[in-house]
């Protein structure tokens, strides 16, 4: 049986990776290769990576390595991924959100830097929103709120107007910190206790509604 959550915002922070942009397959590539060099279980590092910055992923695996090495290797792993967009696609239904968003508040809020970020939604076939949050944008990785934070006041919007669309137990906690509901999408988010969850993209209505604000159908 289905149901349905409606839930009330004036502005919507997106995250990218997982939640629009289906770019797992370039990520287990990639951290694979990492979890090889530095002799550790690509598994038990593929259970970490998502969400986070690369060098915060890495000092969480490796809290005893020197940081100036996870930068280093971050920014290798950066060039590594903007360069693969093999099997990068968009998550079901991501097509038809990201239309039904064009002309409403909504911004990027992800972990990739701009160029990452440009390859993604470039290769995913998706619209990038006008208001976009990276890397670059913030001191703090995910699961720290600054991100979701800086995204609501670029758009000028309190945090408790905004809903967040995140898959990863990182970007749920920055979400959930930064004082917004979380909608999770995907199997991973479910653990991790969202406003809502969705299988894919395709469980998410949006209506415009006649006072600016924006009504968020949730069916799962």
């Amino acid at each position: 049986m289905t149901a349905t959550t409606t839930l009330i915002a004036r502005a919507l922070l997106l995250d990218m990776d997982s939640t629009i942009v289906n770019s797992e397959a370039v990520v287990e590539r990639c951290w694979r290769r990492w979890a090889a060099e530095q002799g550790l279980s690509a598994d038990d590092v593929l259970q970490v990576v998502h969400g986070r910055q690369g060098w915060a992923t890495m000092a969480a695996l490796l809290p005893d390595r020197p940081m100036e090495l996870n930068m280093a290797d971050n920014r290798r792993m950066l060039a590594q991924e903007t360069s693969d967009t093999e099997g990068v696609v968009p998550v079901p239904g991501a097509p038809a959100f990201m239309a039904a968003l064009a002309g409403l508040p909504h911004a990027l809020v992800t972990s990739a830097d701009i160029a990452l970020s440009d390859a993604r939604m470039e290769a995913a076939g998706l619209p990038m929103p006008a208001v976009r949050i990276t890397a670059e944008s913030v001191s703090a990785s995910k699961p720290d709120p600054e991100g979701f934070l800086k995204g609501a006041a670029e758009l000028g919007f309190a945090p408790a107007d905004c809903l967040v669309f995140e898959d990863s137990e990182a970007g749920i906690a920055a979400g959930r910190d930064a004082g917004m509901r979380v909608v999770g999408v995907g199997d991973r988010a479910a653990a991790h206790a969202p406003t809502a969850h969705v299988r894919d993209l395709n469980g998410i209505r949006i209506e415009a509604l006649p006072d600016g604000a924006i009504a968020v159908h949730v069916t799962n």
